[in-house]
This record gives C-alpha cells, structure tokens and sequence, in this order.
C-alpha cells in the first residue's frame, strides 16, 4: 500500500489502492461514486445508475500507446466518465488525462459510424495528491473547450481535477459536497473513533464509503482481500526497488570500466560511495 497507510489505522485511506476500489470502484453499491461524480461536475441532475465499463485502453497498432483506466463508467444519460487516482508527482497528469478522453472520443465516434453528431459527453477526472496547477488557486478545476474570451465552444470534452495538496478546510469550515469529499478523501485515515466524525459522515453517500473502509467492521473475506492486496503491493514495491538497484549497479559499472574516480561515479549516479566500492571491490576479484 502507500506509504501512509500503515496498517494500524481503523479506517484505511480513500485514496489508497484498496480504498479506491472498494469506494470509488465498488460495484455493488454505487451510491457513493455517484454523488461523488455528481459533486466532481457541480450538477444538480441526480446520477441515479451507473454501469462498469471495459478499462483498458488499447493501442490501435503494434507499437502504439496501451493504458489502463482506474474507472471508467457509464451513467443512464450515457454520459461517459474515466476517474483516475494519481497518488506520486506526475506533472504531465493532464497530458496522460488528453489521451484517454481521446481515445474515448474516437471509440464513440467510431461506434457512431463515423458521424460526430450527438456524441455522449466524456467526463476525465483526476484525483491528485499532489500539485499539477501550481499557478491556480482552486484545488478543484473542470475544465472545457473555452475562447479567447473565456466563453464556453464546446462541453463534450470535460477535464476535472481535484488536488488534495491545496485543500487546508478544518471540518467546521466544510460546506459544500465536494469539500465533504476533499475533507473525507485527506482526513478519514487519521481518525481513530466514530467521536471525532463531523456531522456531515453521517449523510448516506459517505457513511457508505466510510463502512467499507472501516477494518472494525470488515468480513474475514474482505480483510483477506485487504491483506492480500498489501502482500501485492509490498511485492511489486521489492521488485521496482531491484530493478532500479540493478540499473544504477550496471550504469556503476560502466562508469568503473572507463576509469572514472569512485567518489565522481558516486556522484554522477546518485549512489552512496559505499555502493560504489563494494561493486569495485567485487570486480576486482
């Protein structure tokens, strides 16, 4: 898991790989992630069904691009919406954001034989720890078509970003529905009991999500789905962490062989000094 969920929380982090599946991604009620898309496009009109889509996205070519959504989904209106959960610094969020409503836009364009009229609206959302819009205040952003004038050309296109890292409410300054689920989203991992909840976890749509992220309240079945996904992710960090052990190891050496000074190669490569010799040392033997 991240590295802010340790395992000794009651309540593990929205934003963690799991809490997004069992919230955002849960199946079996949808509650939750329909009044958070619903808040995330500032709409009035009720998402009152959603269907699970497909979420790969698949190169049209041998050597094209391929990708995986966190979610894509559709709602009664056929609206289309991706979501996406970005936990690391990843500048170009929005870039990787523009080639999956592309590819959306060209699979309903597509599917329409080819005619561009009255296409279903695709709504990309991106959920950030981090900051990608240093530049804007607002930590959340939808973004469309617009002119020089700011004036709106065209909706079908939606871009929605929320980055967790400007958000700074206490509970007592939480008013609207997305601060509910900003505040929800930073804060519910670090709350130890139900007396410390605001008010506003009580209402429906984020007690739902709450209940499935509370370890108290979690079936033998789900904590072993839970524990499992921990062993994944432990698993995957170890190997990412040899991988980029045994790059640096090959760069040092090369290094080495041309016969640059331990202490430059060490620099140069972003390495202890001790990693340096130990792998000198091994060579010479």
């Amino acid at each position: 898991m991240e590295e802010f969920d340790t395992g000794q929380e009651r309540f593990i982090p929205l934003i963690s790989d799991y809490g997004f599946k069992v919230t955002f991604g849960n199946e079996t009620n949808t509650l939750f992630l329909r009044q958070a898309l619903q808040t995330l496009l500032k709409s009035t009109v009720p998402i009152t069904r959603i269907i699970f889509n497909k979420n790969t996205v698949e190169g049209y070519t041998s050597d094209s691009r391929s990708g995986v959504y966190d979610i894509s989904c559709t709602d009664e209106h056929d609206n289309h919406f991706i979501v996406e959960m970005q936990l690391s610094d990843y500048p170009q969020f929005l870039q990787r954001m523009k080639f999956y409503s592309a590819f959306k836009f060209n699979t309903l364009v597509k599917k329409g034989d080819y005619s561009f009229e009255n296409l279903s609206k695709v709504y990309c959302v991106g959920i950030l720890k981090k900051t990608i819009f240093p530049s804007i205040e607002d930590y959340h952003n939808i973004s469309t078509l617009r002119n020089e004038k700011g004036e709106q050309t065209d909706s079908q296109l939606s871009f929605i970003t929320v980055e967790l890292d400007k958000f700074r409410k206490k509970a007592g300054q939480v008013k609207s529905d997305i601060d509910k689920l900003i505040y929800t989203m930073k804060t519910l991992h670090k709350v130890k009991n139900k007396k410390q909840f605001p008010e506003f976890w009580n209402e429906e749509w984020l007690k739902a999500a709450i209940q499935e992220v509370d370890r108290s309240a979690m079936s033998a079945e789900k904590r072993l789905a839970y524990e499992m996904l921990i062993a994944q992710n432990a698993a995957a960090v170890h190997g990412e962490k040899k991988k980029i052990e045994a790059i640096k190891k090959s760069a040092v050496i090369k290094s080495l062989q041309k016969g640059l000074d331990p202490e430059l190669v060490a620099e140069i490569n972003d390495v202890t000094l001790d990693f340096v010799l130990n792998i000198q040392r091994s060579l010479s033997k």
